[in-house]
């Protein structure tokens, strides 16, 4: 295990370009509980000031992704510091529910995530001249999925269509494009006076490289007394729109969403309850318009994994994983 723990330093080191202590083993080991134990060794490693363990699987055979995430919240909450999941390999299928679960990991030589290393290296991050670890913003990320779900998938897509359509100025869809070109999910061709945007991979690849800068599409949620207007552009999302389309029973309280802008314009004449109440209809503020995708009065399904993916229910997790293999690509 101690060369995993070195190659997981060495693409530290390589990929991020920062300076990272020597791994060595963690002290408090012997106060863990012998099942984990026996699932890691367990390294310490400083990055940028910041005190971190690293847990090296042991085993080719390794648990399930729901396991391994209940294995390391056991291991964060007796070191007190955050912990990185690092193993040889990882199915596709894994590292998607580790990234919707928001559990660190590194796969030396292949990929890494680490959504919670502190605030100095986030920042860090940021200040980097091709950093791509800031999420995207609510129009960007509207409109990268708005592109992911035309009808017949092109890698080349116009901008300034997709920004008509969802009602945004040219300077929006100039910073969106910048944004997305910076993320390097896109880069941008001209063709005359034109400028296109084309996807450097296909609409599957391009979604899970972009899926760590994308966040729920819900602002806030507020509770109504009687169901809401279906207009302008109100949809149903949630559990409700994931219930349509799996296994799942229906929500107790029906669930809709709609546009921040519109919900201005519909309030005054909406009776909002001040909490959640038996009976009453949750309405979610998006950040952007919940009429992403084809003519329907549900969510895409894109946003709508967004909006469900930080969810621990198991039940719901099980769902969104078929929902994902009915995505047309």
């Amino acid at each position: 295990m101690t060369t995993l723990a070195t190659s997981a330093q060495k693409y530290l080191h390589d990929t991020l370009g920062v300076a990272t202590s020597r791994h060595a083993p963690w002290m408090g080991l012997e106060s863990l509980p012998y099942f984990l134990r026996d699932a890691f060794d367990v390294q310490q490693l400083e990055i940028l000031d910041h005190q971190v363990l690293l847990a090296l699987e042991r085993h080719p055979d390794k648990a399930s992704v729901a396991d391994i995430r209940n294995r390391l919240d056991k291991l964060r909450a007796v070191a007190g510091i955050p912990v990185v999941y690092v193993t040889e390999a990882l199915a596709s299928y894994e590292r998607k529910r580790l990234i919707v679960q928001k559990v660190p990991f590194i796969v030396p030589g292949n990929q890494l995530y680490l959504p919670d290393l502190g605030l100095d290296l986030r920042e860090y991050f940021r200040q980097r001249p091709s950093s791509a670890d800031t999420l995207l913003s609510p129009s960007a990320q509207a409109m990268l999925i708005a592109a992911l779900l035309r009808p017949h998938w092109e890698a080349e897509w116009h901008p300034a269509e997709t920004a008509k359509m969802l009602g945004y100025t040219a300077m929006t869809v100039s910073r969106a494009v910048r944004e997305l070109v910076a993320a390097g999910v896109a880069e941008v061709q001209k063709t005359g006076r034109s400028q296109y945007l084309n996807m450097k991979a296909s609409a599957l690849e391009t979604w899970e490289q972009a899926l760590p800068l994308l966040r729920s599409p819900v602002q806030r949620t507020v509770w109504l007394a009687t169901p809401p207007p279906t207009k302008p552009r109100m949809r149903v999302a949630g559990l409700s729109a994931l219930a349509r389309i799996s296994m799942l029973a229906e929500p107790r309280s029906p669930v809709f969403a709609v546009n921040r802008s519109d919900w201005q314009t519909l309030k005054a004449d909406i009776d909002e309850l001040p909490e959640a109440m038996p009976n009453a209809y949750e309405c979610q503020l998006w950040n952007y318009s919940p009429a992403l995708g084809p003519d329907s009065d549900m969510v895409d399904p894109l946003s709508l994994m967004l909006s469900l993916r930080d969810t621990t229910d198991e039940r719901v997790q099980s769902a969104l994983d078929d929902l994902k293999e009915q995505l047309p690509w």
